[in-house]
């Protein structure tokens, strides 16, 4: 029969660290398999700062309590469709350019454009400067720059991080196979890959 609410639930103990690091390191699965199906990796949590897990490729952000019990509870959720809005990384970053220093400018700038209540999607050659550290802390920080979400599409990095983070390796490899065969495996070198968008920004 259909699975039951809290059926495939997992609890993490205390002292494991952080749960959005715990999220990006171990939970989650970029693509899911259920009954012989696979389809992208989502996720929502009751804090805003569940964004963390885009820089991974996984669409999650916050939501009230109620919500959140909802998604337990076997219920999906709804939303009115935000817009999207590219923002295109190029060029490469300055040597003397700390982590920090690129998330705090990327901040800034999406701070002055106004993205509040739109979906953020990173694209273009220079992302792929960017390790996930780097894209998590970015997607990380949406609360302060005031999106829903700030993603980074599933790329060959994502792919090292998940092997080097112990996933499964016969699921990296479907995750792999599956993304590309959808369109939804990027490479951020070719800009024939580029979405269209609500509006794009360039940095």
């Amino acid at each position: 029969g259909e699975p039951r609410p809290f059926s495939n639930m997992l609890i993490v103990p205390p002292d494991s660290g952080i749960v959005h690091q715990v999220n990006l390191e171990f939970l989650g699965r970029v693509v899911f398999e259920n009954k012989g199906y696979l389809y992208p990796d989502t996720v929502v949590g009751t804090d805003s700062h569940t964004t963390m897990i885009n820089g991974l490729g996984i669409v999650g952000w916050g939501v009230g309590g109620i919500e959140a019990e909802a998604v337990m509870l076997d219920q999906s959720i709804s939303m009115v469709l935000p817009k999207v809005v590219g923002y295109k990384l190029i060029g490469e970053i300055d040597p003397m350019a700390t982590s920090t220093d690129v998330v705090l400018t990327i901040t800034k700038n999406l701070r002055q454009i106004g993205v509040v209540g739109c979906f953020v999607e990173f694209f273009g050659p220079g992302v792929s400067q960017l390790s996930i550290s780097d894209r998590a802390t970015i997607s990380n920080m949406c609360p302060e720059y005031g999106a829903t979400i700030g993603f980074f599409p599933v790329d060959e990095m994502s792919m090292k991080y998940l092997q080097q983070s112990a996933r499964d390796p016969h699921r990296v490899s479907c995750a792999r196979e599956y993304l590309k065969a959808v369109g939804m495996f990027r490479d951020y070198s070719d800009s024939n890959q580029d979405p269209v968008f609500t509006e794009v920004c360039v940095e």
